[in-house]
Parts: C-alpha cells; structure tokens; sequence
C-alpha cells in the first residue's frame, strides 16, 4: 500500500475548503497528477456523488471512478477506483488562526501485479504530495504555494 500524509494551513474557513475539495471536479485546478475530471451525476455534491478522473502517473494515463464516501463538517473521504487500484483521499479541516489547518491523506492499495511497483510509487506520490499542497494552497489562496510538511505548520 502506498500512504502519503501531509498536513499545511490555508487563509480560508473550513467550510470553504470542505466545500471545494468535495466538489472532485476542481482537482484539475489542484492535483497534478488530474488531467480530466468530469462529475458523472448531476445536483448537489453530497455523499455518493461521482466523478470520473483522468490522471497521468509517470507518463501514463489512468481512469478511475470516484465517489464521494464520506462528508462532514471537519472531514470527507474521496474514493476511486480500477481494476489496478484503489485510492482514497482521506481529509480533515479544522479551524486555525490563519483560516484552516488541512490533513490530506491519500492511501492507494495497488491489485495484482501492480502490487510490485509499491516501492517506486511510494516514492512517486511522495513527491506528488508536496505537488498537492501547492496545488491546494494556489487554488484556495492565489498566492505562493509555500510548503508543506508531514505536521502541523
């Protein structure tokens, strides 16, 4: 299995950025790794809303199905799909002095012979983690991305 962590702070209120991350659609704004997301469904983002995700991992493109599994006030739970994998992004915002500290924990759990690539792709989607933070802090902020770090800022 691979699992990445990090947790990092954005100038914007919980609800807002619960509001945004849930709605899986603006990942092309902040995941590097998206190329396509495309919501499969249609009204209001709530537990069981899909989407259909296009993302390119080391020059190679993938389709999952992603649903949203989990939504509070403080935390939502993004799950996608294929026959190679499942991801989930595990996400919890509380309230912080400057707005929102956010722990974004994504776990993918490779099937069948991609279980042998664990080793290279740990290190991949930590690198890709850091990305992340930067992709989330530019969309939700507008300013420099700063770092990340795998605790409290």
């Amino acid at each position: 299995m691979v699992d990445v962590s990090r947790t990092f702070t954005v100038t914007r209120s919980p609800a807002q950025v619960l509001a945004y991350l849930s709605d899986f659609g603006n990942a092309e704004q902040w995941d590097p790794g998206t190329v396509r997301c495309t919501r499969v469904d249609s009204g209001e983002v709530t537990v069981g809303s899909r989407w259909k995700n296009v993302s390119k991992v080391l020059g190679r493109e993938t389709e999952l199905d992603y649903e949203l599994v989990r939504l509070e006030p403080d935390r939502l739970i993004l799950r996608g799909s294929n026959t190679t994998a499942t991801s989930t992004d595990d996400i919890a915002v509380v309230a912080h002095p400057s707005g929102s500290e956010v722990t974004y924990h994504a776990h993918i759990m490779f099937n069948g012979p991609a279980r042998l690539a664990e080793p290279l792709m740990q290190r991949v989607f930590e690198r890709l983690g850091d990305q992340t933070v930067a992709g989330i802090r530019r969309a939700l902020d507008g300013g420099p991305a700063g770092a990340a770090s795998d605790g409290a800022d």
